[in-house]
């Protein structure tokens, strides 16, 4: 691969990377959220694979199906299996952030991650490290969701954006991060997103919703 076409197609990943967060905080359709964060998917595996065409590892091309199958394929079908079960509303009706000021949070978000990855890409710049503000810009964005969505469904998509946006940083930064440790992190994210959908569907038949605001007002 030459380093045009490198540094091409591994902003194409970023761009989609962050362009997919963003329909997150914007959509408020849980539907649509699920397919957005499955894009989100292949962009990650397509990062991961430009990684590996351009390492010719053949390691980093397993992960990269890994990343595929699992983030693209299975997390999606597994909020989609859980929105279908919990019969919850079928959107984001109450965020805490309205969709105009999450969306200028993001573009501070997106600053602020560029500060502060600024010393990390200074270490060793390259095409790849150059692109970790995005990694990080989805971590934040993440964490955004997760703390101001009220229903448990997306927030649970608010913590695999953080995951993803984590991911991301780690195959920036180095390119050596084994198949083992990428598998045995899959399989602990897995693990999380069957335990959250299981509390979920219980929320949903002890409380008949998922919204956590109104079940800490019937705490209050």
């Amino acid at each position: 691969m030459t380093g045009t076409g490198y540094v091409q197609l591994l902003d194409l990943a970023c761009g989609g990377l962050l362009l997919t967060a963003v329909l997150i905080l914007w959509r408020r359709e849980l539907s649509v959220i699920i397919r957005v964060f499955a894009l989100q998917g292949v962009a990650l595996g397509a990062l991961v694979a430009v990684l590996a065409a351009r390492e010719g590892t053949a390691e980093l091309w397993g992960v990269a199906a890994g990343i595929l199958v699992l983030r693209a394929g299975v997390l999606p079908w597994l909020l989609r299996r859980a929105l279908a079960r919990s019969g919850d509303v079928a959107r984001e009706t109450r965020p805490l952030v309205n969709v105009a000021a999450s969306l200028l949070t993001a573009a501070v978000l997106t600053l602020l991650a560029y500060a502060v990855s600024t010393p990390l890409v200074a270490l060793a710049p390259s095409p790849a490290t150059q692109a970790i503000p995005v990694g990080v810009t989805v971590v934040l964005i993440g964490f955004f969701v997760l703390v101001t969505r009220r229903r448990a469904l997306s927030q649970l998509v608010g913590f695999l954006l953080l995951d993803n946006g984590i991911t991301a940083v780690g195959f920036l930064t180095t390119t050596s991060v084994g198949l083992v440790v990428e598998a045995g992190i899959s399989l602990d994210v897995l693990l999380a997103v069957l335990v959250l959908q299981i509390l979920a569907t219980r929320i949903r038949e002890a409380f008949g919703d998922t919204d956590l605001g109104e079940l800490r007002e019937l705490h209050d």
